[in-house]
């Protein structure tokens, strides 16, 4: 597995680093760990005697980042490369799990919401405009995480879902051991329905056999693309239904239940995200543990 770790030095990044510490399973399966520190570009620099300072003075910098990166990572078992660069640091990351083919790119990020990331520049959010790569986002724990982790897969019949879940497993050492892997499907609520009545339409409240009926064929009809996938690899997975707004659902019960979150999604811009209300830009706003994001 390559793996493509950004880091700045701030604790943020040190969530991230712990995090991969903590995968035994997927240290013994020796991945390719490349760590990225990113220099800020000085706006604007009058002499080439300047210049060659503020160079010298972005390499010392990065090398103080990336050598404490590396020292831990390497306590772990792991032997990861190191490179800095200059420039925009959305850009820059994003360009480099492009080039470097990255199976996953981590970063860990202090959680703004969708929109007030995108007005402060948060650079997870401007990652994720631009690079498809899939995408660990670390935030919510400082101490040591388990080897096999409570991973939820969020379902919804679409195509979404079901590469989600083949990411998942394709890499499960990412994973653990034995993690426990729970399929989550969000309804919307079924207490009324609409009814045609000789005047137009009225609101006719549901009895509790019929929505279990309608909630039960929901998850159904979530479960049925991946189920095959699961079967295919010998793998167990509970199913939950919750119900209510998807985003807040699927963030409330990652924070009670899970150690991780997976979402496919089809990948809007922060800003059309932020607006339309995409389900995985809400998730990624709240979601209180690390949120694997697969697109």
């Amino acid at each position: 597995m390559k793996i493509l770790l950004a880091i700045d030095g701030s604790e943020y990044s040190r969530m991230a680093i712990n995090f991969i510490v903590s995968r035994k399973t997927l240290i013994a399966s020796k991945p390719d760990i490349e760590v990225l520190n990113v220099q800020l570009k000085p706006l604007h620099i009058s002499s080439v005697q300047a210049r060659r300072m503020v160079l010298s003075h972005h390499a010392e910098e990065a090398e103080k980042i990336l050598q404490r990166a590396r020292t831990q990572l390497r306590k772990a078992g792991l032997e990861p490369t190191g490179r800095y660069a200059v420039g925009h640091p959305a850009m820059e990351i994003a360009a480099r799990a492009e080039s470097n083919s990255a199976d996953l790119l981590i970063l860990g990020s202090h959680g703004h919401s969708a929109l007030a990331g995108l007005l402060l520049g948060s650079v997870t959010n401007e990652v994720l405009v631009r690079t498809k790569r899939p995408m660990l986002i670390i935030r919510g724990r400082t101490g040591n995480y388990p080897d096999s982790l409570r991973v939820g897969i969020a379902i919804d019949g679409s195509r979404y879902g079901r590469e989600a879940m083949k990411y998942v497993l394709k890499h499960m050492p990412l994973f653990g051991a034995n993690p426990k892997l729970t399929l989550i499907h969000v309804v919307q609520s079924y207490a009324l329905t609409v009814v045609p009545t000789i005047v137009g339409y009225t609101m006719r409240p549901l009895s509790d056999v019929q929505i279990e009926r309608i909630q039960t064929e929901a998850l159904e009809r979530a479960a049925r693309p991946v189920r095959p996938l699961l079967e295919k690899a010998g793998i167990d997975a509970d199913e939950v239904l919750l119900v209510g707004n998807a985003g807040e659902e699927l963030s409330r019960y990652a924070r009670k239940k899970l150690d991780l979150l997976v979402l496919g999604s089809h990948g809007y811009g922060a800003f059309k995200a932020a607006v339309m209300g995409s389900v995985a830009t809400r998730v990624t706003a709240s979601c209180a543990v690390p949120l694997l994001l697969v697109r």
